[in-house]
């Protein structure tokens, strides 16, 4: 994995590993509505501001907001809305971490779906959407027949993956769930030659702790913004 792959996490995942999925004008890229409302813009080698600025309207519906996260896009007209958020600290995690024993993980599918999305929308509800979990794996524990924690994989490139979604329904914490999730998620990627990695609110202090506990340690901050068309 070069490092400078994971300074522009959106975009270099719509050039790569969901390059099928995404929507593109010129070099600009986002993930359909449905999957993610996130955008990509190419570093300072890629294409001009006009070109950028051309794209953008071609790809945004007027007042739907989109976000970037670690480049930005060149100052715009006054039908955008452009908002710098707290950055995210971009983790990752490079040796194996030790198993926890527990109940058992499952493959997530089609047929889990109401369950994924009612979790999310309880507890991490801010980016998931109806077919999120179609961009990479997703697992989770069952317990007393409710889907009681959940972990998947979001964004990626040929050599790294984004581990996202680590959900606990606020009746089974406590439980280590979370930590058997990452720990598992995390062997299997490295076993088959991915670095995972995570982006993590500054905010969220708690997860933070969590992910350092398991082996994540902060890559770098990356600016974050979202962009809406007025």
């Amino acid at each position: 994995m070069r490092a400078s792959e994971l300074d522009n996490p959106f975009w270099v995942s719509l050039d790569t590993c969901h390059r099928d999925l995404a929507l593109r004008h010129g070099d600009v890229a986002r993930f359909p509505p449905a999957y993610a409302p996130f955008l990509g813009v190419p570093g300072e080698e890629g294409a001009d501001a006009a070109d950028i600025a051309v794209a953008l309207q071609a790809l945004v519906e007027p007042g739907e907001t989109v976000y970037l996260l670690g480049v930005g896009p060149p100052p715009l007209d006054a039908g955008w809305d452009l908002t710098a958020h707290l950055p995210l600290s971009q983790m990752v995690c490079t040796r194996p971490v030790p198993g926890i024993e527990g109940p058992a993980i499952i493959e997530l599918g089609p047929t889990h779906r109401a369950d994924v999305l009612a979790l999310t929308a309880l507890v991490y509800p801010h980016y998931f959407r109806a077919r999120t979990m179609e961009l990479g794996r997703y697992f989770g524990i069952y317990q007393d027949g409710r889907l009681a924690a959940m972990i998947g994989e979001r964004l990626g490139t040929d050599t790294a993956r984004e581990i996202s979604a680590v959900c606990t329904h606020p009746d089974f914490g406590g439980r280590g769930y979370a930590r058997r999730l990452l720990a598992m998620l995390v062997n299997d990627n490295l076993a088959r030659g991915r670095t995972p990695f995570l982006h993590v609110s500054q905010e969220n202090a708690r997860a933070g702790r969590l992910y350092e506990h398991v082996g994540y340690r902060v890559r770098r901050r990356l600016p974050f913004w979202s962009l809406r068309r007025v």
